[in-house]
């Protein structure tokens, strides 16, 4: 097993020895967030059973600031806010460096009675892979998160409103060595404490957006590269906080460029063959020739689950590398999906999330188009070539609103979520989009204050 990965008997093993005190049992929220409870690690093994913590329902059922919304059926104020159960899943276990003797399991949810509760992104995911499984395939993903660094702390910025804040880079740093020496001390330590927590760590590179960086990792299984992908974000903020740091991941900080989540996706088979590999055009095989015009058909009224805030569609700026037009093509970076590789290592990257994204919802969303693409026997178009910001062809929806009516009116996404699903995403879309139009920005004081 990767060093930093343990198995059940394992961690057992290591809380008896108390080498480990400190067990995060987490689950994640609709905003892809790390939510859960630190739990003590002899209590874990000697008190619960199978290690099963409880948790109110309004975790999978709130905004942002946490607020206890209206309008999910998972939760209201009649029925209690009661508890759910959050069943650990061994096979998740890793070791979490940044804190000692702490080690962190990711959790299903259920009802306290033991049904699946289907809203929890981890299970919706799931279940998306079980479609996968039901034709003897399995993903394989990577993904390629981008964020931005300050010398303000947490606090500071918070106290200044996010203004006037101290990029670590004051010049594109895309690619510089120089310019990722300046903060290697922090760039490293995040990967040496990611590769301790499990994690194949790849390389580290400098960006475009003054003091924006990008640690890659290997890519892993679906699921499990979520949870991975969750931690990261988890642990990546809270060492730049023990260093006296700042970083975000939010899609668009400012007018420069926005941070990108790409995602890489291929399907393997029970013999571990690759499934997109074949004799076809471009050397695709008829599932990838369908899979990718699922993608490309459905995506749109998908969107919600690729930019799930407001903040998500500023990101998507022609010439900035983030993509407007609903395109593939082979190595092109202005298409919304960018095929690579050869072979066994043929695979797309989805350009559309931002770093806010949830991993979980994505992913899904992916494979639901795909298959979807697969099982109608949708014709794939040529590969585009050229600039897809000048193409004439469907496009991102331009705000969280639109995404919202999309999904909801979305046939291909009830049938592959189910209404419950689709229902509570919208409504937590809805809830986002009523708090931002309700809101008094900078901007408008600026615009209007004295001069309208």
């Amino acid at each position: 097993m990767q060093r930093g990965r343990l198995s059940r008997d394992e961690l057992e093993e290591l809380v008896r020895s108390g080498d480990i005190d400190t067990i995060l049992v987490a689950i994640v929220d609709i905003q892809g967030r790390m939510q859960g409870k630190r739990v003590d690690a002899q209590y874990f093994f000697d008190d619960l059973h199978e290690g099963v913590v409880e948790g109110c329902s309004y975790l999978l059922a709130s905004d942002v600031d946490m607020r206890t919304v209206e309008g999910f059926a998972l939760t209201s104020w009649e029925n209690g806010y009661g508890d759910l159960a959050f069943v650990p899943d061994f096979t998740s276990t890793r070791r979490v460096p940044w804190h000692a003797k702490t080690a962190c399991v990711f959790a299903d949810v259920t009802h306290v009675g033991g049904s699946d509760v289907s809203v929890s992104p981890r299970q919706i995911l799931s279940r998306q892979c079980a479609r996968l499984a039901e034709r003897g395939w399995r993903g394989l993903t990577g993904t390629e998160l981008e964020f931005i660094v300050f010398h303000d702390t947490y606090e500071e910025a918070w106290q200044h409103g996010y203004r006037e804040m101290s990029p670590v880079n004051l010049y594109n740093v895309d690619y510089s060595l120089l310019g990722t020496s300046r903060i290697e001390p922090l760039l490293g330590r995040i990967r040496r404490e990611m590769r301790g927590a499990g994690m194949v760590v790849e390389s580290a590179k400098g960006e475009c957006n003054l003091g924006q960086h990008e640690i890659a990792f290997k890519y892993d299984e679906l699921v499990a590269k979520c949870d991975e992908h969750s931690l990261f974000k988890l642990g990546a903020k809270e060492i730049a906080d023990q260093e006296g740091y700042s970083l975000t991941f939010m899609a668009k900080y400012d007018e420069r460029e926005g941070n990108s989540c790409h995602i890489h996706l291929s399907l393997r088979d029970e013999n571990d063959r690759p499934v997109f590999a074949g004799e076809g055009e471009y050397g695709f095989s008829d599932v990838f020739d369908h899979f990718l015009a699922g993608l490309l058909t459905y995506s749109r009224e998908l969107s919600l689950l690729f930019a799930p805030n407001i903040n998500s569609y500023k990101r998507y700026v022609e010439g900035s590398f983030a993509p407007t037009a609903l395109l593939w093509g082979l190595d092109n970076r202005t298409c919304s999906y960018r095929v690579v590789g050869h072979g066994p290592s043929l695979r797309f990257e989805c350009r559309i999330p931002g770093g806010d994204v949830n991993p979980y919802l994505a992913e899904a969303g992916l494979l639901a188009a795909g298959l979807a693409g697969v099982e109608e026997g949708l014709t794939r178009p040529d590969a585009f070539v050229g600039n897809a910001y000048a193409a004439d062809a469907p496009r991102m929806p331009t705000t969280l609103a639109e995404a919202v009516e999309l999904f909801d009116s979305s046939a291909m996404a009830r049938a592959a979520f189910g209404d419950d699903v689709v229902d509570h995403l919208v409504q937590a879309g809805r809830v986002e989009v009523a708090a931002f139009n309700s809101a008094i920005t900078d901007w408008e004081r600026y615009r209007g204050f004295e001069r309208l």
